[in-house]
């Protein structure tokens, strides 16, 4: 395998939502179907089985968020309301190219949006069961998985056999094992990459449509890694792990403000990050559909009840990245996120790891105050 050119592997990766566009342009001029999604709970491996390449289409960007507000509240979650101003002033070509749009009652704000969005493109919502804890939860989210194939069947005109789901499954666990690997790289002492290489290549790797040519372009980044060390990371920064909500539109604003103040992110549990990648679905289970139902049953997201899963995760994350201190970044108006944080607490006082919790938005107004209060907790951390 060739070696990566290390620095320059970043950039491309920095650009990769834009240069997918022509990616999907030609895919889609070519016959390709596309499917935008939003959530670690979409089983792309019924997608991947119909033929389709599935985008992201979670905003980033505080661009559109004024377009959404005159039709949203002002107060919701800024993820929804920059993904509906998007769709809006139609400003974001994977959405124009969705065939389909794959939704989840993973939040109550988003549900209302996909009703909304059906009004004019192809949405799918998937019906999540969110008592994890019941004993029909499983056999709910199977009859839910069951229900998507024969949609997608019927209105694509394509056939999705157990083989063809049993091969997506064990590509898209290559993949979740490539992305853990890369990830514990940041176990080591001194960091090989900074947390916004990492989180910069991660969410532009949702850009590589070819998921083999996604896997190889991560196992080439481990071995450029081994070969160079990144010079954006301080050798005695303290070791900071990042949970909570997607960060997408405020990770700039967050981890910069980190890295500014001399520490290091070395763990995302974000859901962009380690959390919906420490397992891989049983491929060699008799039933896939049960295997798939219990590898994403066992995420463990703030909208399940109880989320014991994530409380069971953190401790064994914070001895295995050495972490120092935990930032709980949660968005505008996501109540279980924010509601969760007592208990992230809890647990962190509990394993003597220092907490924070900040509730932010898209908008920069809040930036030098959380600059400010990201860099008293790091020097509470000396």
């Amino acid at each position: 395998m060739a070696q990566l050119d290390f620095p320059a592997a970043f950039e491309e990766f920095a650009d990769a939502r834009k240069a997918g566009f022509i990616t999907m342009k030609n895919a889609k001029e070519g016959g390709k179907l596309v499917a935008g999604t939003f959530c670690a709970f979409t089983p792309h491996e019924l997608l991947d089985a119909a033929g389709f390449y599935s985008v992201s289409l979670c905003g980033m960007s505080p661009e559109t968020i004024p377009a959404a507000e005159t039709q949203l509240p002002k107060n919701l979650c800024p993820l929804i309301k920059s993904s509906y101003g998007f769709y809006l002033t139609d400003k974001c070509p994977y959405t124009y190219f969705a065939d389909l749009i794959v939704g989840e009652t993973t939040c109550d704000g988003k549900k209302k949006m996909y009703e909304m969005l059906g009004e004019d493109k192809n949405v799918y919502t998937l019906h999540l069961p969110q008592g994890v804890a019941i004993p029909q939860a499983k056999e709910m989210w199977v009859t839910e998985l069951k229900r998507f194939k024969d949609y997608l069947e019927k209105t694509f005109n394509v056939t999705i056999t157990d083989d063809d789901l049993r091969k997506a499954c064990e590509t898209r666990n290559r993949l979740r094992i490539a992305k853990r690997e890369l990830m514990e790289l940041l176990t080591e002492e001194v960091p090989p990459i900074s947390g916004t290489e990492l989180y910069t290549f991660l969410d532009g790797l949702g850009f590589k449509f070819d998921i083999e040519d996604a896997i190889n372009r991560v196992n080439e980044l481990k071995e450029g890694i081994s070969a160079m060390k990144s010079d954006k990371v301080n050798p005695k920064g303290k070791r900071i792990m990042v949970t909570g909500c997607p960060i997408g539109g405020v990770f700039k604003k967050v981890v910069g403000a980190v890295e500014a103040a001399g520490a290091n992110v070395v763990c995302f549990e974000n859901c962009g990050g380690i959390k919906p990648v420490m397992k891989v679905i049983d491929t060699k289970a008799e039933d896939i559909y049960q295997a798939m139902a219990e590898y994403y049953l066992d995420i463990g997201c703030s909208v399940m009840t109880p989320n014991k899963r994530r409380m069971e995760t953190l401790p064994p994350l914070f001895e295995q990245f050495h972490i120092d201190g935990v930032i709980d970044t949660d968005l505008q108006a996501c109540l279980t996120y924010i509601i969760e944080g007592h208990k992230v607490k809890e647990v962190c006082k509990e394993h003597g790891v220092p907490y924070m919790q900040l509730e932010t938005d898209y908008s920069q107004s809040d930036a030098g105050q959380i600059s400010t209060r990201i860099s008293a907790f790091i020097e509470t951390l000396e």
